[in-house]
């Protein structure tokens, strides 16, 4: 079988169809944007789209699924070929699954237009076309230690289910089953990915700098704490309110910061490439802390603030930092951002900022609409300054 980078160097078509993180980068940062965008609207009264769940579910599934499921894959098919040294999806393929990306958008959007159980097939079309492609190549390259984060690939994929089911049959998912059962995979995702990528990065950087102090590499602390997040996560799916797992949550947050600590970020301001990474992994433990102490001892708005710990800030910041770093070096551009870029990290940390102290004042549009006001700069920032990245072709190495 014809090799991914031979796939790559042969294709002749646009140049964003040459490799899958850059469709899935693009139009999920657009999405990012747009789907803040309409949700602002629907707060304000305009009736922007027809939908048959309520408004504040498909807010949720626009970025914990719709956005997610794009950046999952722009990731996983530009990671899978450095595991394998395969994955043939190039050119006109890889345009057949960014549509079905699309389908899974507008059925969610228009599903007042379609049976219920249509638009379930529509929104999971593609990410169970994206596992199907993913498990194959992990299988055919025997790249075991990674069948891990395919069965968290499936878990999402389940989360997803739950989630449409409840919205569409049962009234509301925003607070279901199936949004905890998403964060917390999607969390756990961000664990294991963050857990190589973070020090790995950190260490790199360092090394350069002829830095002698570096990052703890991977070792049975890191499995220990692995196993407390995920052991959290899940009694957190089962038992949201639970004052025990609020002690148990408290437990996992002060671990990650341990681990976050190890990892030696404070040293990294010099690169904010890196150092954004460690902000971004930061959200984890402060969601535990966060929720542990909401179970412990009530905090304002409840559950639904201290979520967005992870909802926006590990979730939009970590994914934020992916794709800036991994657009330049895998278009053969210099690893090293100007303040612009470093700007769009400062609006989407604000938001996050802003979003979180909205909840716990009611939801106050004092805050909430500069919240979604930043959240779209960042998200659009990253599509005027990463266009060309995106759409134009490799950059060659003399």
């Amino acid at each position: 079988m014809v090799s991914s980078a031979e796939q790559i160097r042969q294709w002749r078509g646009p140049a964003i169809l040459s490799y899958g993180y850059r469709p899935f980068f693009l139009f999920g940062a657009l999405s990012a944007a747009v789907s803040m965008v309409i949700w602002i609207l629907i707060l304000s009264g305009f009736e922007v789209l027809p939908l048959a769940m309520d408004p504040i579910s498909w807010h949720a599934h626009s970025f914990l699924f719709s956005y997610v499921w794009a950046i999952v894959a722009g990731f996983l098919m530009t990671a899978v070929p450095n595991w394998t040294g395969r994955f043939p999806i190039v050119g006109w393929p890889l345009l057949a699954l960014v549509l079905l990306w699309f389908v899974s958008w507008f059925a969610i959007g228009f599903s007042a237009w379609l049976p219920y159980w249509l638009v379930i097939v529509l929104d999971l079309i593609f990410p169970i076309a994206l596992i199907i492609n993913i498990g194959r190549e992990i299988i055919f390259g025997k790249n075991w230690r990674n069948l891990k984060m395919l069965a968290n690939v499936g878990f999402i994929i389940l989360a997803n289910l739950i989630f449409d089911y409840e919205a569409l049959y049962l009234g509301s998912a925003s607070d279901g089953f199936g949004a905890r059962l998403g964060i917390c995979f999607i969390i756990l995702l961000i664990t294991l990915v963050g857990g190589r990528v973070v020090p790995s990065f950190t260490r790199n950087w360092l090394a350069r700098q002829g830095a002698s102090n570096l990052p703890v590499p991977f070792n049975r602390e890191d499995k220990i704490i692995t196993v407390i997040t995920t052991f959290v996560l899940v009694l957190w799916v089962i038992l949201p309110d639970s004052t025990g797992v609020g002690f148990l949550a408290l437990i996992a947050g002060m671990a990650n910061l341990r681990r976050l600590y190890r990892w030696r970020g404070f040293s990294t301001l010099g690169d904010p490439l890196v150092t954004v990474l460690h902000v971004g992994f930061l959200f984890v433990p402060l969601g535990f802390l966060a929720i542990g102490i909401n179970d412990i001892l009530g905090l304002p708005g409840g559950r639904a603030p201290v979520q967005h710990f992870w909802m926006a800030g590990a979730i939009g910041l970590m994914t934020m930092a992916i794709m800036t770093r991994a657009s330049l070096g895998h278009s053969g551009r210099a690893l090293k951002i100007g303040w612009p870029v470093v700007g769009i990290y400062f609006f989407v940390i604000f938001s996050i900022v802003l979003r979180v102290i909205a909840g716990f004042y009611d939801n106050t549009e004092t805050l909430l609409y500069p919240a979604a006001a930043l959240w779209i700069l960042g998200f659009l920032g990253f599509v005027v300054l990463y266009w060309n990245i995106l759409t134009k072709p490799r950059i060659s190495k003399v």
